[in-house]
């Protein structure tokens, strides 16, 4: 008996199938103008033998790209390529991500069935240094046991587009390598052919999975921020969402946050509560497919329509309105605090109704926002997961029955501060002691030169030693002292001057005294900013001399920081929480004066007794203002003669000006 449609079929999986095995060996002979004489090799065998997740990288084509250049280096290429993760292994992958080594300066166009969780997200962006891709809108790969074999279920392939510079004609135009970052997974090194390269990646025996076999999603990860994105009602055309977001780290900090994600499926806003996108605009809708597919849909009252909306915090005057506020946790003004803080600003919630366009209308088909993104003021940078599939968040009853409500699906991202680029912080630290009449500023351009005339300034020459009252000029003023302090050392002075640090914020970092018993130092806060920082905090990590912190006397202090070491956190003092912005001087002819705190920190000498204050063991090695790592000093103070009037007496007395200025706020 014939059965119908049973020869298209079997030529269906033949097709895949081709090309499964296509990408799992054959493609050593690139083709295009890239090409190899050695004859296409068999699928490896590491395949068949491979219990885990078999990755693996092909490279297919390149072609020269206009313009066409003499020089090497510059010469642009276009280039095709495929990654290939197959689960061969007994256990479900879920979220899968795969990390490839780029390193021609590639620039990535596109990539089919998956996403960039770093550089941005966006296409074209610049992936030189390597990116991660993660499953879309597949994020989950299934055993060949569950699913009798079918590869379209365990088996994912990426075609990648791009262009790559830097090669010449006969470059092996391959990444450095690739691997598995789901957590609990170890890949070795990839074996690598001309065109083509393939790893077989395992379990790490030593992680611990969670024990949980009745889920049937991922578990939940720790992150320093999280998002938690729940459907709590579902209809035909939409769906309603809670958006949850909490800052787990004792560091970590959000002011005017901005939260960014990209719809990929023609979805839009239709309302809000607890939060707003700043720009309200139907273009994209009535122009776009929803305009073609909801016809007669009323878009007057439509929030937003953007691909990639713009979300943020409503202000604190909004927390009542029953039209836009009246959410759990809403309406701090785009505040998130550390947890130590304040654990009720630590958490942000909103809520929106999103319409879907079809062929998604059914209520049971739900997709979350990918490429998950955001950013505050002068915070830490975060760096976002994709969304991952969790068991449904629970919710207490708010009709007073005994009974948990549960969201009919929960997605978590996981997001994790970052380390600042080489000048692109936004706050720094200068060293001075005692025992030198010279301070070390901050680094030539630490907070970037991008936006200053470097005709005028050497952005590549290291900071000059100053006079400690030159810290309390800005920059533009300090240049008559930095002059006379270098002939006064003998020092010589370049024609151009090194650049400013162009931080908004910089903190110096005084050693005050030094005896048998103990040591003490000053901190002090500069705001070169015209806005204030309210409820500032600053976190200093230093190793050495940590165990014998003794005390603080104008701030408040803590040692005890969840899974941070050798760090003590300062924040400021109840009703001093500001620290001012920057003013005018008193008169038109004066540089402006800092905002300004400061306080005196003591440490003992029980546990460190040998501690070397004047080899650098008395100065901090991290410091963090509101959650972003400052830029440091090269070196430490030498010892030298003391001068007359020390940096502590000059600050001392500005100090006096600013706590002033901060008591007016409260008279």
């Amino acid at each position: 008996m014939k059965v119908p449609g049973l020869k298209l079929i079997c030529l269906a999986f033949l097709f895949i199938h081709t090309r499964i095995l296509v990408c799992y060996g054959a493609l050593d002979d690139a083709v295009d103008d890239y090409t190899d004489e050695t004859p296409a090799k068999p699928p490896p065998p590491e395949m068949d033998n491979c219990n885990g997740v078999f990755l693996s990288y092909a490279f297919t084509s390149r072609t020269k790209a206009l313009p066409l250049l003499k020089n090497v280096s510059a010469q642009p290429w276009t280039f095709n390529a495929m990654a290939t993760v197959v689960n061969s292994g007994t256990e479900e992958v879920k979220g899968w991500k795969m990390y490839i080594g780029f390193q021609h300066k590639e620039i990535l166009v596109s990539a089919t069935n998956a996403v960039l969780i770093d550089g941005g997200g966006d296409f074209p962006t610049a992936v030189g240094n390597g990116t991660t891709l993660a499953g879309y809108p597949k994020a989950d790969l299934k055993t060949s046991i569950d699913t009798a074999g079918d590869f379209n279920q365990i088996a994912v392939q990426v075609e990648l587009k791009g262009s790559m510079f830097g090669l010449g004609e006969k470059a092996t135009p391959m990444p450095k390598t690739i691997s598995l970052k789901n957590d609990g997974w170890r890949c070795p090194t990839p074996t690598k052919y001309k065109t083509y390269m393939h790893a077989c990646c395992k379990r790490d025996l030593k992680f611990k999975v969670n024990s949980n076999k009745k889920s049937k999603f991922a578990a939940r990860q720790n992150g320093d921020l999280t998002f938690m994105y729940d459907v709590v009602k579902s209809y035909e055309g939409s769906y309603e969402a809670q958006v949850t977001m909490d800052n787990s780290s004792p560091i970590g900090r959000l002011d005017r946050w901005n939260l960014t994600w990209e719809w990929m499926r023609g979805e839009f806003i239709y309302s809000m509560k607890g939060a707003y996108t700043p720009r309200f605009d139907t273009s994209d809708c009535v122009y776009g497919l929803a305009g073609r597919y909801l016809k007669g849909f009323d878009f007057t009252n439509v929030m937003n329509c953007e691909k990639k909306p713009t979300i943020t915090d409503l202000p604190l005057t909004k927390v009542n309105d029953t039209q836009i506020g009246k959410i759990p946790y809403c309406c701090k003004n785009a505040s998130l605090l550390p947890p130590q803080m304040d654990p009720s600003r630590a958490r942000a919630i909103f809520q929106l109704r999103v319409y879907k366009l079809p062929p998604d209308t059914p209520p049971t088909i739900l997709y979350p926002p990918q490429r998950w993104n955001i950013t505050g003021v002068l915070n830490a940078r975060y760096h976002c997961g994709p969304p991952i599939r969790v068991d449904p968040s629970e919710f207490p009853n708010l009709k007073g029955f005994d009974a948990k409500v549960y969201a009919i699906a929960s997605w978590q991202v996981v997001c994790n501060m970052t380390r600042p680029e080489k000048r692109k912080t936004r706050c720094c630290v200068s060293f001075s002691a005692y025992y030198s009449d010279g301070a070390i500023p901050c680094s030539t351009c630490a907070c970037g030169c991008d936006n200053i005339d470097t005709d005028k300034c050497n952005p590549d020459k290291p900071a000059m030693h100053l006079p400690p009252d030159a810290l309390l000029l800005p920059s533009e003023n300090r240049t008559a002292k930095t002059k006379a302090f270098a002939k006064l050392k003998k020092k010589g002075i370049p024609k151009k001057l090194p650049c400013p640090d162009n931080c908004g914020v910089s903190i110096n970092w005084h050693i005050n005294t030094d005896h048998k018993a103990g040591w003490s130092a000053r901190m002090t806060l500069f705001n070169w900013q015209e806005a204030p920082f309210v409820d500032w905090f600053v976190a200093v990590e230093i190793k050495k001399a940590y165990p014998d912190y003794d005390n603080v006397f104008s701030f408040n202090g803590t040692k005890k920081l969840k899974g941070i070491k050798n760090t003590i956190f300062f924040q400021s003092l109840k009703d001093l929480n500001y620290l001012v912005e920057m003013k005018n001087g008193s008169k038109p002819s004066d540089p402006k004066v800092p905002g300004k705190q400061q306080s005196v920190i003591s440490f003992t000498k029980k546990k460190t007794p040998n501690i070397k204050i004047r080899k650098g063991d008395g100065f901090p090695s991290k410091v963090y203002f509101n959650g972003e790592e400052c830029a440091l000093p090269r070196s430490f103070p030498s010892s030298g003669h003391r001068s007359h009037l020390s940096i502590a007496s000059f600050i001392l007395i500005s100090i006096t000006t600013t706590f002033l200025l901060i008591i007016t706020r409260f008279i």
